[in-house]
């Protein structure tokens, strides 16, 4: 089976823009979220199938949400063996965690299109030669404190957005279904 089946058989991904048409508030929250800090957290699987955490930048441009990276660096060739990524926000310092913890996975589809490469150089100036990889997202999602609750809302193609309230005691959490956002 081809990375290409693999994706599609286990979870379509979406491009940002297809998440943001789904969610426009959500995606507003997620975006700002990263857009907070300029370094975050990149999980790829090894050769071995052990997870790889690396320091990366997300940019989010043209509909689209970029991972960008050295040449030759390991966590492009993580990507380039097995697509699967994580990428955790930042969360900066303290414990304020303003405007909530935020993580997205997905499949890092690599861009060798040389007119879309010339594009992101002139967009974005980064240093030569590197990687660019463009994200489709199969998941998002966004934890944060409502007291006295902690929240996650958990969003998957094609799916509502879920949103779990747990408490610190022993009741289940409530899970419901967000209404539906308009952009």
């Amino acid at each position: 089976m081809t990375r290409d089946e693999q994706r599609t058989s286990e979870s379509p991904g979406v491009s940002w823009a297809g998440f943001v048409a789904a969610l426009p508030g959500t995606a507003e929250r997620v975006e700002a979220r990263f857009g907070a800090h300029r370094h975050h957290v990149l999980g790829t699987l090894r050769r071995d199938g052990s997870p790889r955490l690396t320091g990366i930048e997300a940019d989010f441009r043209a509909g689209e949400l970029w991972l960008g990276m050295m040449a030759g660096s390991r966590k492009a060739l993580d990507l380039r063996r097995d697509p699967r990524f994580a990428l955790h926000a930042n969360p900066g310092s303290g414990t304020e965690l303003t405007g909530g913890d935020v993580r997205v996975a997905g499949w890092a589809v690599e861009v060798t299109d040389p007119a879309v490469l010339a594009w992101y150089v002139g967009e974005t100036k980064p240093p030569e030669p590197f990687h660019l990889f463009r994200a489709e997202l199969t998941e998002v999602v966004r934890t944060y404190v409502e007291d006295p609750y902690i929240v996650l809302e958990t969003w998957r193609p094609g799916g509502p957005l879920r949103v779990i309230r747990r408490g610190n005691g022993a009741e289940p959490p409530e899970v419901s279904v967000a209404p539906a956002e308009r952009g």
